[in-house]
């Protein structure tokens, strides 16, 4: 904690010695100050923004975390689907994902949907490709004897492979953490009326950067209360369960 505010302290000293020696206009970089100020006057709609926002966040990381998992379940199953669906998911992730957004605004509307759509395309590679990962280096020893005690493969996977994996799939779900909130923001940014992305770009259209900034400063602190909350639960369940 100390660590946090010292650097916070740091940065803000940084921003406002810049606003002293470069003389910018407020226009361009607010101070800390306005930025503050713009928080606490427009704090009811920076809070119905930032619900709006982690509700989204919090149904596309549930929903992307469900079925990167089961995919790398089903993945590490069978070499088959793997040889099938390996090279799609690698080819997914060459698609830049803000290329995306207009298309499912298009297809899910200008609701809560295509955000939540972006979301989950985010949090699903790393979830998948960092559990399926855990699957495949299952120690062999331990697969051997499995298999000369007759345990079927299903036997095999929930109680040898999957337990062995769960550092993996941690691993991803703290990645995944991270980058949820960048998906619903994209999504708002591009057609969105509502949520941080969708006050952000109406307040810079109004040439309002201290509100911008504000807004700004509520997705970080949303951003890292996330990833925090998701890492904690993710250490006490791997304490739990012996990962």
């Amino acid at each position: 904690m100390r660590t946090i505010l010292m650097t916070c302290l740091l940065a803000l000293t940084l921003w406002q010695g810049l606003l002293w020696l470069t003389g910018m206009p407020p226009f361009l970089l607010p101070s800390p100050r306005a930025v503050l100020d713009a928080l606490w006057l427009n704090r009811a709609e920076i809070a119905h923004a930032a619900l709006f926002t982690g509700t989204e966040v919090l149904a596309g990381f549930a929903i992307g975390s469900t079925l990167g998992a089961s995919l790398a379940v089903l993945m590490a199953a069978s070499r088959r689907v793997t040889g099938v669906l390996h090279p799609l998911l690698t080819f997914s992730q060459t698609i830049p994902i803000f290329a995306l957004a207009p298309i499912l605004t298009l297809w899910l509307g200008y609701g809560m949907a295509p955000k939540i759509a972006m979301t989950v395309l985010i949090v699903f590679f790393p979830v998948a490709s960092a559990f399926l990962d855990g699957l495949l280096r299952t120690p062999q020893a331990a697969l051997d004897l499995a298999q000369v005690m007759g345990a079927s493969r299903w036997r095999v996977m929930r109680h040898l492979r999957i337990p062995a994996a769960l550092p993996g799939l941690a691993t991803g779900l703290r990645l995944a953490a991270v980058y949820a909130p960048i998906g619903a923001v994209i999504g708002e940014w591009v057609g969105g009326a509502r949520g941080l992305g969708a006050l952000m770009i109406h307040a810079n259209g109004r040439m309002k950067t201290d509100l911008v900034f504000a807004a700004l400063l509520v997705l970080s602190v949303l951003t890292i209360s996330f990833a925090k909350t998701v890492a904690l639960v993710l250490r006490r369940l791997l304490a739990r369960y012996g990962g």
